[in-house]
Formats: structure tokens, C-alpha cells, sequence
């Protein structure tokens, strides 16, 4: 096989697709790029970046890629996925080769048995024998380990959509505030927990801590208790729990959270129904919100 691979979405199989050695990380994409064509195809309820990934592929942005490995995790990268493998059926568009990973998360055996599945068959069709993905492993677990402290001085946590850049990052720095929680795309390349692959096959350990991994937006941990953790985690004195339109997921968890953030006792913000791209004045109201505390 020839050509770089990208991957969308969350919850994918890092290790494994840093065995092929040929991954160039997460499909690149301008948020705020206008987007005509895939306005044309897409609903409304459609994640602004699968609008501006869309219109990307449409221009042939991404016809020097091989393959592009989508996420089921994520409802708009899994639609996105059957919305460009019809657009490309049709000769609408061209580009990569579009694939599929299905991680099941439900907390049950056969969940377990069919992330297995899903990734042996991607091992398969990505042609990565299983030295290689020992290989990734090992290297990917020694990265694990060396995880960054958190940040000094007064931290705020960014809690809920993962917003498209570190606009809202700035925002709370502006306010005197080192502000933890990631990026849309570094959702996409998290690592998870160690591989523990002792008495496994290199692929079914891999299954089982991606199956196991609580991030995500259709995993079965309690949105609030991992709100609590990621609030101890960061050492945060303060929390903006920022949720845009288009984020449905985020919505059924909203209830819990305010629940966790009211136990805990932290200053807190809840902006919820927001504009991805922060021009709703989101910015100011974070700093404004970030200013007021302590004085």
C-alpha cells in the first residue's frame, strides 16, 4: 500500500495506526473555511468540522492521502463516513479511501468481542502484522508514562465541547488563567491508558484498553464523576463548561455535570447552545467570568 493515512474522530486504535508507518495524524482541516459544497449535502445538525472536512474533499484538499480511517465513536465522523463513500459512489467527489473503525464501548463481552473484530480487520486491510503493532505498543506505552505535569499558577478547566483551536485557551490566559482541557484534534490523538498486553495477543490487548476508555462521546462513565476527576487532574480553581448547538452528545450530559459542579463547589460557568468558532462573544464572557473570581 501507498499514501499517507489520516484518521477522523475519537477513540481510534493510535498504537495500530502508528504501526503501518504511514499515519500522518488527524485529517487536517480550516474551520473557518466557508463551506458551499458540503452545505449542499450536509443537514444542519452536522458537527462544523465534518462541514469544513467535507468541503475540503470536495476541492480535492486530501487527494494526496491513501486512506482516511473514520471513527463510529463519533456520530458526525460516522455519518460523515457514509455520506462520502455515497458522494464518492455517485462521482461527486474523489479522494482517499474512506474506512471505518467500530469501537464498541458497552461495558459487556460481546462489546468487547466486536472492538477485537473491528480491529483485527482494520490491522488487516492497513496490512500491519503483529510485530509491527507490539512494535507501536511499546513505543506508544513509553509515551504514556511520560504524561505532562499540570500547568503552574491559577488553572481554569475547559470542560465540555473540545472547542476547534485554543481561542478559548487565550481567553481564559488573557484572564490571568492557564486553562487545561484539549482541542478538537487533541481529542482525536489522545493515547488513553497503558496497553497492558501481558498474555495477549497484540491486538486484543489494544482491544481491551480501547474498549475500556472512559473519553469519548459514547462512553458509559458518569460524565459527571469524570468531570470531578478532570477537575483534580488539573488542580482547576475554576471551571467553564462550554457546549456548542451542534454537540447533542454533550446535551445528555449536561444534567450530571451540573450536578458534580454543584457538589464540588467551584466557581463555574455554563455556556451551553454556543457558536463553535467563539463569535457569539464567548471570549469575553469567559474572561470576564475568570476576572471576577478572587476579588
Amino acid at each position: 500500500m501507498t499514501g499517507a493515512i489520516a484518521h477522523v474522530g475519537p477513540n481510534l486504535p493510535q498504537d495500530l495506526l502508528r504501526a503501518t508507518g504511514r499515519h500522518a495524524g488527524p485529517l487536517p482541516f480550516d474551520p473557518e473555511r466557508p463551506t458551499p459544497a458540503a452545505d449542499r449535502w450536509m443537514e444542519s445538525k452536522f458537527a462544523p468540522w465534518a462541514r469544513a472536512i467535507l468541503e475540503g474533499w470536495a476541492a480535492g484538499d486530501y487527494d494526496g492521502i491513501g486512506q482516511v480511517v473514520f471513527s463510529r465513536a463519533d456520530d458526525s465522523a460516522q455519518r460523515l463516513y457514509y455520506y462520502l463513500c455515497e458522494l464518492q459512489r455517485r462521482g461527486l467527489v474523489a479522494g482517499p479511501e474512506a474506512l471505518i473503525c467500530d469501537i464498541a464501548k458497552v461495558p459487556r463481552t460481546s462489546s468487547l468481542a466486536r472492538t477485537v473484530y473491528s480491529l483485527r480487520r482494520l490491522a488487516k486491510r492497513l496490512d500491519v502484522a503483529h510485530e509491527a503493532l507490539a512494535r507501536a505498543i511499546d513505543a506508544c506505552n513509553a509515551e504514556r508514562a511520560h504524561s505532562s505535569p499540570p500547568s503552574a499558577g491559577r488553572c481554569c478547566l475547559l470542560a465540555g465541547t473540545a472547542p476547534p483551536d485554543r481561542r478559548l485557551h487565550e481567553a481564559a490566559a488573557r484572564a490571568g488563567f492557564a486553562a487545561s482541557g484539549p482541542t478538537l484534534v487533541e481529542t482525536w490523538t489522545e493515547l488513553g491508558a497503558v496497553v497492558d498486553d501481558a498474555g495477549e495477543d497484540p491486538v486484543s490487548a489494544l482491544a481491551r484498553q480501547v474498549h475500556a476508555d472512559p473519553a469519548g462521546p459514547r462512553s458509559f462513565a458518569d460524565p459527571g464523576a469524570a468531570l470531578l476527576q478532570a477537575i483534580a487532574d488539573s488542580g482547576a480553581e475554576a471551571v467553564v463548561l462550554w457546549q456548542i448547538e451542534e454537540d447533542e452528545a454533550q446535551a445528555w450530559h449536561l444534567p450530571a455535570q451540573r450536578a458534580a459542579l454543584a457538589r464540588e463547589g467551584l466557581p463555574a460557568l455554563v455556556m451551553t447552545r454556543r457558536d463553535w468558532l467563539a463569535r457569539d462573544g464567548a471570549a469575553d464572557e469567559i474572561a470576564a467570568f475568570l476576572q471576577g473570581i478572587g476579588q
